[in-house]
């Protein structure tokens, strides 16, 4: 996977499921006049004021405003985004189209990668087409391939890049992602385990700086070392609502790795490195069970819960066997 395809993939992954909640929440207004139940005769009769009768809200004329804005909007920004990917990154030679199977590179992270941000993606295209007007059914199945559609076409590029190719089992990652998000809505008409991301600096970086990033923005996207995906898993949602349990509060499995510089194991060697991988235990904050009739907080929550927070963990690898971190990230 190219560097900037690294870049462009995980811009997508966070501003998609941002701008879905900025679309998505309705006016409280709105949301109150769906919720409140039409007054009966008997209570029209008693009262000496005429009750009013519950608003209707209009779809129609709302899908009709904001649906034509959201597609035009995503198709010029993303087919911009495309062209300029064609044009300024790959300007270098051109092979025929061909496949190259990275599957035993970096120990598969760069897989987790490819699922964390079609998974979002497609969260976050759901939600747009719902704020947009579209029915629940139809804008989940036609939002959650998105992420699938986004990712996708960037496999066409790598394919006709000598230096690359094509790559099955990204693909394959992608359309996990999405299929990951449809599964839930339709189990559970809600999602209820959250793949994460959290990263920090490591020192393998400095050795291969042109492949692991030389900045801290480039280190995010393309040093694997510092990255870890997690699956949390919000437990409130399987207990009864009197349950003690703190809903805000979630466990949490992770997957990482370290001392991966090259993914050939003799040049690995040559530094003194093995590459292994890492397995973690450990608590999240579910920062969408956290009460708050702030707008803004609720939007902020909703982008910021595709980041792991900082917590105590609990690590397993081969190398060091169990390995208790004060607080990990």
């Amino acid at each position: 996977m190219t560097s900037i395809f690294r870049f462009f993939a995980a811009a997508g992954r966070w501003l998609l499921p941002a701008a879905g909640l900025v679309l998505a929440a309705p006016p409280s207004s709105q949301a109150q006049a769906i919720e409140t139940p039409p007054p009966t005769a008997a209570a029209q009769a008693q009262s000496p004021i005429p009750l009013p009768l519950r608003p209707v809200p209009d779809s129609a004329a709302g899908l009709s405003r904001r649906l034509p804005v959201l597609a035009g909007g995503l198709a010029v920004t993303y087919s911009g985004l495309l062209y300029g990917l064609d044009q300024g990154w790959y300007t270098g030679e051109r092979s025929r189209f061909h496949w190259f199977n990275d599957l035993g590179e970096w120990k598969q992270l760069d897989k987790a990668g490819h699922f964390w941000g079609a998974f979002h993606e497609s969260r976050g295209a759901v939600d747009m087409l719902r704020w947009a007007g579209v029915p629940a059914r139809r804008a989940l199945w036609y939002g959650g391939l998105v992420g699938f559609v986004l990712q996708s076409p960037i496999e066409y590029f790598d394919g006709h890049d000598p230096a690359y190719g094509a790559s099955a089992t990204d693909l394959a990652a992608n359309f996990l992602g999405s299929a990951g998000l449809i599964a839930q809505q339709l189990a559970w008409n809600e999602v209820r385990l959250m793949p994460k991301y959290s990263f920090h600096t490591t020192r393998y970086a400095k050795l291969r700086p042109n492949v692991l990033g030389r900045t801290l923005a480039e280190q995010h996207l393309k040093d694997y070392n510092g990255q870890t995906y997690w699956l949390c898993a919000d437990l409130a949602a399987w207990l009864r609502p009197e349950s003690r349990w703190p809903k805000w509060l979630q466990p949490a499995v992770g997957y990482g790795a370290q001392q991966m510089v090259f993914n050939d194991p003799d040049a690995n060697a040559a530094l003194g490195l093995r590459a292994y991988r890492q397995y973690y235990l450990t608590f999240d904050v579910n920062l969408m069970r956290i009460p708050t009739r702030s707008k803004l907080l609720k939007r902020v929550f909703y982008v910021a819960s595709i980041f792991h927070l900082p917590a105590p963990a609990l690590e397993y690898n081969s190398r060091n066997g169990l390995v208790l971190h004060g607080l990990y990230y």
